[in-house]
């Protein structure tokens, strides 16, 4: 696997590039702004780009930006933020037009390091990594929408099952019971108004949902 990590910060962006290379990821440029960050993904068309929110000039949303500006122009690249804040506005319109090599992580909430491996590793395969904080932002934005009428447990069963997860794996990563994510799905699938049909997944159709995604297309 071939990435471009972007931080401003120089020892945070050593030490992700020194676990990049420990886990046999190859860490081909690493940038501190979003301009090299952009030149360096068009030079070496990466597998995945880890990208802080907040970067110079102003460190307010510059990151997030140019992984808006990366999915239209090279959306063959991944996309794994990686933040200590949500930037809600321009994250709900990348998930918006994302259909997966997608991630969103918080850096005060990432507390196993294999872990966060296995989510760089998901989303550069095309799957997804959502902190349920930044799930629960975006969702708030979308007045009048189903999703937002999901409790917040909900929420998180939908962003985990969102990664392709099965059921047991929901219980294990939420340690909750498998009775309970049962009960959560069931409830999701309610309150999206998908019923039991014999054409439809109601598993995929939801997470179709979830991503803003019309199975139509």
């Amino acid at each position: 696997m071939r990435i471009v990590i972007a931080e401003d910060s120089v020892l945070l962006r050593d030490g992700l590039r020194r676990l990049m290379a420990a886990s046999d990821i190859d860490v081909v440029a690493t940038a501190g702004d979003a301009e090299e960050l952009l030149r360096a993904v068009e030079e070496h068309r990466p597998d995945l780009a880890l990208i802080d929110v907040r970067m110079p000039p102003t460190h307010t949303d510059e990151g997030v930006r140019a992984a808006l500006v990366l999915k239209r122009q090279w959306p063959e690249t991944a996309i794994l933020l990686l933040s200590q804040y949500i930037e809600e506005r321009y994250a709900a319109d990348l998930f918006a037009e994302r259909t997966g090599g997608l991630g969103y992580l918080l850096k005060d909430r990432v507390a196993d390091v294999t872990e966060f491996i296995d989510a760089v590793r998901r989303v550069a395969a095309g799957g997804t990594a959502l902190d349920p904080e930044v799930v629960a932002q975006i969702l708030a934005r979308r007045r009048g929408d189903p999703l937002g009428s999901l409790t917040p447990r909900e929420t998180d069963v939908l962003a985990t099952m969102a990664e392709g997860r099965s059921n047991a794996a929901i219980a294990a990563a939420l340690g909750i019971g498998g009775h309970a994510v049962e009960k959560h799905v069931n409830n999701i699938f309610a309150k999206l108004g998908l019923q039991r049909a014999d054409t439809d997944h109601r598993r995929v159709l939801a997470v179709l949902r979830f991503l803003r995604i019309d199975p139509r297309s």
